[in-house]
């Protein structure tokens, strides 16, 4: 089981910091973990998701995949450090355009820079999008993604959540017919995942669709019916 974090196990937040995984959500991803092996794959810096998930039998992916621990296999990607000057002198840049916007977050992070616009006053989200195009367009080395209310500077490397989870199919050793791969996200950056699992696995995609064409073969309506799903598929696990 893969799973995100926001928008998945926790509410999408005003800011970042805001959005906290319930009690009840935490029992029931523990109880899954207890069934089958259970990864987080977020874009957060591991560290981070690993504080605020708190259970310890996890494997945990950051940074979209360029960040791995968890059942005694570290992995970093050392490419993704070679990149950390550029982030730092792109995060500096955007403090120095649009650090005055009211509602603006420049979020850096280890392996990539995010900038959130959800609390940002409708006059003054061209000028945020401007500011990050340019600065895109002037660090080459960096490619820019969106997500929901955010922009993300990443490092141009072929990597991604979707890769992420076939590595670690392949790490855990269940790489395999028998094993069948589920992952359950919210934003446009799990499109990579449902893509690489494709007809291997299954793809549930979380939230309201209207509008946003998905690779995912299934969907569920909020952070509530995950963890009802959670649950009992925990317990047919149990059963079983």
């Amino acid at each position: 089981m893969f799973l995100d974090y926001d928008g998945t196990l926790a509410p999408i937040a005003p800011r970042p910091e805001l959005a906290v995984m319930s009690d009840s959500m935490r029992e029931a991803v523990r109880e899954l973990s207890r069934r089958c092996p259970v990864a987080v794959v977020s874009g957060r810096d591991r560290t981070e998701v690993e504080r605020l998930v708190g259970i310890d039998s996890l494997v945990y992916a950051g940074s979209h995949g360029f960040d791995i621990s968890g059942h005694g296999f570290p992995l970093e990607a050392e490419a993704g450090g070679k990149f950390r000057s550029a982030l730092e002198s792109a995060a500096l840049e955007l403090e120095g355009r649009i650090g005055d916007v009211a509602g603006v977050l420049i979020e850096p992070k280890r392996y990539a820079l995010a900038v959130h616009y959800r609390l940002v006053p409708q006059g003054e989200l061209q000028r945020v999008e401007e500011a990050v195009r340019e600065t895109a367009r002037r660090h080459t080395e960096l490619q820019l993604s969106e997500g929901k209310a955010v922009y993300e500077f990443r490092p141009r490397i072929e990597w991604h959540k979707g890769k992420a989870v076939l590595w670690l199919l392949r790490a855990l050793g269940l790489d395999r017919p028998d094993v069948v791969p589920l992952y359950l996200g919210d934003d446009l950056t799990d499109e990579d995942a449902f893509e690489a699992l494709g007809d291997r696995g299954i793809g549930i995609v979380v939230g309201d669709l209207r509008g946003r064409p998905t690779r995912a073969q299934y969907s569920l309506a909020d952070c509530h019916e995950v963890e009802r799903f959670l649950r009992e598929l925990a317990a047919v696990s149990s059963v079983a």
